[in-house]
């Protein structure tokens, strides 16, 4: 474990406690796209024991321009099945666990706790320091529509599980952290805009770099968790603007009408 993850060891409040920890871990990706492809890389890259993908979709020839855990080769696969093949490559002590499906009402709970089986892959030498457990411990938002991620945040807030936002289109992305006791997306964005009223990445373009740059900022905060390292991105939400290469940080406030007051 020492020499593949010798540079992570190295990092003064890190160290090999803070590796075991990674490698007892079990993180959620929802989305295996722009976002979720350099969040899933990193993750296997740092030794994250168990990693979960979500994602329904299969490969199209637009998303190569950004997601880069998918090849030419790809073309037609199942997005899941693509990431777990790279993944499984770049590391294979790390468990890789994925679902083909929708993430939904009917099924986030279910899937976050662990009652939902999917494929796994990985796993190819020491198993000794994994929990046989399948809770989820950690939840990154990497999708690409403002239902799902209202429902990534009503789920983990009402089970009290930590989670990443990230968003990005053209060149412009935000990232916020959720824990338990902070504000909420939904303290931040009440309810998803109506059809047509915000442009997605179809209409006015995506830079594959800007969706690797917050893809990024979501695997540091989630290594950050769950390391134990402090400082996340919480009661507050960070905006990359890459037109300008600017970062801005604004102050979420946590609204007393909003459901994670509530819950609390």
């Amino acid at each position: 474990m020492e020499d593949r993850y010798n540079r992570n060891i190295l990092i003064g409040n890190f160290g090999e406690e803070g590796q075991l920890k990674l490698r007892t871990s079990r993180v959620l990706v929802v989305g295996a796209g722009g976002l979720g492809s350099p969040v899933l890389f990193y993750l296997a890259a740092a030794g994250v024991g168990t990693i979960g993908v979500v994602d329904d979709d299969v490969v199209n020839i637009t998303n190569l321009q950004r997601q880069i855990l998918h090849f030419t080769s790809d073309l037609g696969r199942q997005k899941t099945e693509s990431a777990q093949e790279k993944l499984t490559a770049l590391n294979p002590d790390v468990k890789i666990v994925i679902y083909n499906c929708r993430f939904s009402n009917e099924n986030a709970e279910k899937i976050i706790n662990g009652n939902v089986e999917g494929d796994t892959v990985g796993l190819a030498s020491d198993m000794s320091c994994l929990r046989s457990g399948g809770e989820y411990d950690f939840v990154v938002d990497c999708c690409d529509n403002y239902a799902t991620k209202l429902l990534i945040n009503d789920v983990c807030v009402r089970m009290k599980k930590p989670y990443s936002h990230g968003a990005v289109v053209a060149l412009r992305g935000e990232v916020m952290t959720y824990i338990p006791g902070s504000a909420c997306y939904r303290c931040v964005f009440d309810t998803p805009p109506e059809d047509g009223v915000l442009p997605t990445a179809s209409q006015i373009g995506i830079l594959g770099s800007v969706a690797g740059i917050v893809g990024s900022l979501q695997a540091t905060e989630t290594i950050k968790y769950l390391a134990g390292i402090n400082d996340l991105i919480t009661n507050r939400i960070l905006i990359a603007e890459a037109n300008v290469m600017n970062f801005i940080s604004l102050k979420v406030k946590k609204r007393d009408s909003c459901m994670c007051g509530v819950i609390e």
